[in-house]
């Protein structure tokens, strides 16, 4: 594992988990272990004060750190089937379910001090972010679902398109819209992210990825957020398989059951939560 923490020139801004060397077994039946390495763009420390790191710094290090463990952990015999070479509606859960831990309790108690006073966060304070993640949440919600039914109303098309894109726009996702659009504006004509990020006929992975994390993770709500058992499973049943089975054989396996939409619903405030 490469670390690659602060700024530097000629450095690429951003973060993100790459491979130097991913994991794969040989003709002699040597396993070959992955080079992996996290890539951020921290402050760096002072003479006087160390690096600090913000909530989203946090986060996006648990995000880049959960890639980091699905390369880490792969366990396959072809590289082209290891660590993060999963289906692209996968490759998100051991990311975003590592970013819940960052307003646990548990896991802030073993880093998050006051620098100067040894202090720990206060309960109070960690409550309060939590529940101010959940602020228009639903809104929230809904527009990711929008831009997931427009993309793939673009990328179900049969035939040359022509049509006018702002009325097309509309209806394609009018099922989803809870606001009245601002006249003359269009989100094709920005919607960098499917035209040329990649993403095409894939944007709804980034909601239903939130649906699988929530849902793992809520296991390890119920079982302890450190509990090896729990964590040992996530890691022989989805972790070291990469993309060797089906990604919902690998996550019923881990689960029991296919995933629900519960547990987000639940993590957003929409739905009461259910003692367990």
């Amino acid at each position: 594992f490469y670390a690659d923490f602060h700024p530097r020139k000629g450095k690429q801004g951003g973060a993100w988990m790459t491979e130097y060397q991913g994991q794969w077994i040989d003709k002699k039946g040597e396993n070959v272990r992955p080079h992996v390495s996290v890539v951020m763009n921290l402050t760096k420390p002072t003479a006087e004060k160390p690096a600090l790191l913000t909530l989203g710094e946090v986060e996006t290090f648990l995000h880049e750190f959960g890639h980091s463990l699905h390369g880490m952990f792969a366990n396959t015999r072809f590289e082209s089937l290891s660590g993060t070479n999963v289906w692209w509606d996968f490759v998100e859960l051991p990311s975003q379910f590592m970013e819940n831990y960052a307003v646990e309790k548990d896991f802030l108690r073993t880093f998050a001090f006051h620098y100067k006073t040894g202090e720990p966060l206060p309960d109070e304070l960690i409550d309060r972010i939590a529940k101010s993640r959940n602020f228009m949440v639903a809104y929230g919600c809904m527009r990711q679902v929008s831009f997931g039914l427009l993309d793939m109303a673009y990328y179900t098309q049969s035939k040359p398109f022509t049509d006018d894109i702002i009325p097309f726009e509309k209806k394609a996702w009018e099922k989803a819209m809870v606001l009245p659009q601002l006249p003359d504006t269009c989100m094709t004509v920005q919607f960098s992210h499917i035209m040329a990020g990649g993403y095409a006929a894939g944007y709804y992975s980034y909601k239903w990825a939130e649906v699988l994390d929530a849902d793992a993770f809520s296991v390890f709500k119920k079982n302890g957020i450190f509990d090896k058992k729990t964590a040992q499973s996530f890691r022989d049943n989805i972790l070291s398989k990469g993309g060797t089975e089906h990604p919902m054989t690998l996550y019923k396996r881990f689960r029991g059951g296919e995933p629900t939409i519960d547990a987000l619903l639940e993590r957003n405030g929409i739905k009461k939560k259910q003692d367990c």
